[in-house]
């Protein structure tokens, strides 16, 4: 999932942090981040859990994209009372912008998985909220662009025009060929056209 969208309906929704929303891929780089403000937040892209493929004849799977958003505080007290506050008061915040919003169309709602203290020290606060949605791998259109090699390959196929079909019957076989049939002898002919 892209972060950028994530970032900027933060900075929307999320009074408390105004502007001071940012992105990032490393959770050690963030939590030692000076670069806005505190209180602040960032987002990190975190992986990516893939359920298996439920198709025979093609490739279609789930795909959840998990992301944090790290708080950054100043540290007010060495025992963290007044962050364990601010945490609850940023968490009901991060809960009202996120939780139910669609990233992008090809997404389900973002969902809530969690969270965690990250560190703590006399000069700052650091504190993990993780979230996730999902979408799917494999369209579920054949006018929608190929999202997977399979997908690519059955795109580069002629259209389907039509079939003939030639038959070899079981019964009656000759029985100087090869006693019961079918004895490569054809029985029938039939095609088909289909038209678009």
């Amino acid at each position: 999932m892209k972060i950028t969208p994530v970032i900027a309906h933060l900075r929307e929704y999320c009074p408390s942090l105004h502007d001071r929303v940012s992105g990032g891929i490393d959770l050690d780089a963030v939590a030692e981040s000076v670069l806005l403000h505190n209180p602040s937040a960032y987002v990190i892209a975190v992986d990516d859990e893939a359920d298996d493929n439920d198709l025979q004849t093609g490739v279609r799977q789930d795909i959840k994209d998990r992301f944090n958003v790290v708080l950054a505080m100043d540290t007010k007290d060495e025992r963290g009372q007044q962050a364990a506050d601010l945490v609850h008061e940023f968490r009901k915040e991060l809960w009202k912008a996120l939780v139910g919003w669609k990233p992008a169309p090809e997404y389900e709602p973002i969902v809530y998985g969690g969270g965690g203290l990250v560190l703590i020290n006399r000069a700052r606060v650091v504190y993990r909220f993780s979230f996730s949605a999902g979408f799917q791998l494999g369209r579920n259109d054949s006018h929608d662009p190929a999202e997977t090699w399979h997908e690519y390959e059955l795109d580069g196929l002629p259209p389907f025009a039509g079939a003939t079909i030639r038959m070899d019957c079981i019964d009656p076989a000759d029985p100087n060929l090869q006693p019961p049939g079918p004895d490569g002898r054809i029985e029938a002919t039939f095609s088909g056209d289909v038209t678009p």
